[in-house]
């Protein structure tokens, strides 16, 4: 646990994460983040990575691209 202080930056207040403490949370600089208040604390989250299909469809190319996979027959009540 590390003790801050508020501070202001522009028009808003703000707190300094400790590098241990970003460590141990799994953050990086420049991530999103998610802030909100729950029961008087403040709450810090990631905010997961939004995929779309066509973003990773476009990441394809010939280079990057496996060859298909043979699974074998269907052994249960697999639709094909």
């Amino acid at each position: 646990m590390a003790q801050q202080v508020l501070r202001k930056w522009g028009n808003s207040p703000a707190v300094r994460i400790p590098a241990a403490v970003m460590e141990a949370a799994h953050l990086t600089l420049d991530q999103a983040v998610e802030v909100k208040a729950v029961d008087g604390r403040v709450i810090i989250e990631p905010v997961a990575p939004a995929f779309s299909l066509d973003a990773l469809l476009a990441g394809m190319t010939e280079a990057n691209r496996h060859d298909a996979v043979d699974f074998g027959l269907p052994q249960g009540r697999e639709l094909l």
